[in-house]
């Protein structure tokens, strides 16, 4: 017998007692797509953005940066029931993450900014968050040296406007994709990405109908939807949701659904922060959206599944930036 002929023997015998792992290919029908790595289309924007996303000299005390909020050691959020900002103030809402914030139909729980760079002005000048200007905050910018060389590189002419720096910070944030979850590799064919267990979590988030909210590349994002479909979500928050934007009372609690990459980090949940755990976020989810009461053994396997959904975190390292002059506005006492 040729070595040929044993090894045909062997494959063929493995293949009829199912031992063969299989060699699925992409799975290119289910509702959720895998996140695609970043194209950096101007690296110099990107850079300047990076630097104005840490930069707290943004902020009226000197003290609070984008990523104040929005921490990309914690998955992109601040991990508080809802943020703080200027003078210790108490958030009214919880701080979705940034990562993959590109993918969104909109910003914001209400939606109310139209992609990123209409959000990344929000806050610079919102009073309960950063507290400065649009005005004061490009005066800082444009008393420090290093800053007015680089915004002439990135964009070809003098100048510094607010125009120019929400363009550069979104262009940063359009980088923080994660690509290559475990969940990922296993929609481009791995079959041993996922264990049993997480396999079984999937199909039941699929056929419990959880996926016609939260499908596509980001899990979420997409569509706005109402908080307490089939019960009444009780909460203490007073944000009424897209309502807000439009004044319609037929969009009262009605929010953007977040997206459930790296939902594991981004604890606690909700627009209102009142889920603390993954276990709680999921069974309030079934009861209040599905009228459905997962057991135990089924929220676990939920949960198993949705940890599946942590990608590669964005190595973006903390920027030096560049030194203040003696021109600079000094940061604002607190009053």
């Amino acid at each position: 017998m040729t070595s040929k002929t044993l090894i045909a023997i062997v494959a063929t015998t493995a293949a009829l007692t199912g031992i063969v792992e299989s060699s699925a290919g992409p799975r290119n029908d289910e509702p959720i797509q895998p996140i695609q790595a970043a194209v950096v289309k101007d690296p110099a924007r990107v850079e300047l953005g990076r630097k104005l996303f840490f930069d707290p000299r943004l902020s009226r005390s000197g003290f609070i940066s984008c990523n104040s909020c929005h921490n990309l050691s914690l998955g992109g959020s601040d991990n508080l029931r809802t943020s703080v900002g200027h003078h210790w103030q108490k958030g009214p809402i919880n701080s979705p993450t940034v990562l993959n914030s590109s993918m969104n139909v909109a910003q914001f729980w209400d939606g109310r900014a139209r992609d990123l760079k209409d959000q990344a002005g929000g806050p610079i000048s919102n009073p309960g968050e950063m507290a400065s200007s649009h005005q004061l905050a490009v005066d800082v910018l444009k008393s420090i040296p290093g800053y007015v060389t680089e915004f002439t590189a990135a964009f070809g002419t003098p100048g510094i406007d607010i125009d120019r720096v929400t363009t550069a910070i979104a262009a940063f944030e359009e980088t923080l994709v994660t690509p290559a979850s475990r969940f990922d590799r296993w929609l481009g064919g791995d079959d041993a990405a996922l264990t049993s267990q997480e396999l079984r979590g999937y199909e039941l988030f699929k056929n419990s109908g959880c996926v016609a909210c939260h499908h596509g590349a980001a899990v979420g994002g997409t569509t706005f939807q109402k908080m307490g479909l089939v019960e009444a979500y009780r909460t203490d928050n007073a944000a009424i949701g897209r309502a807000a934007v439009t004044g319609d009372d037929a969009d009262r609690f009605s929010f953007k659904v977040p997206t459930l990459r790296n939902v594991e980090l981004t604890y606690p949940y909700f627009h209102d922060g009142a889920a603390e755990t993954l276990e709680s976020a999921v069974e309030i989810m079934g009861r209040v959206q599905l009228g459905r009461q997962y057991s135990d053994q089924e929220v676990a396997d939920i949960v198993a599944f949705l940890k599946t959904l942590t990608g590669k975190q964005p190595d973006v390292g903390l920027p030096i930036l560049p030194p203040s002059s003696n021109e600079t506005p000094r940061p604002l006492p607190f009053d």
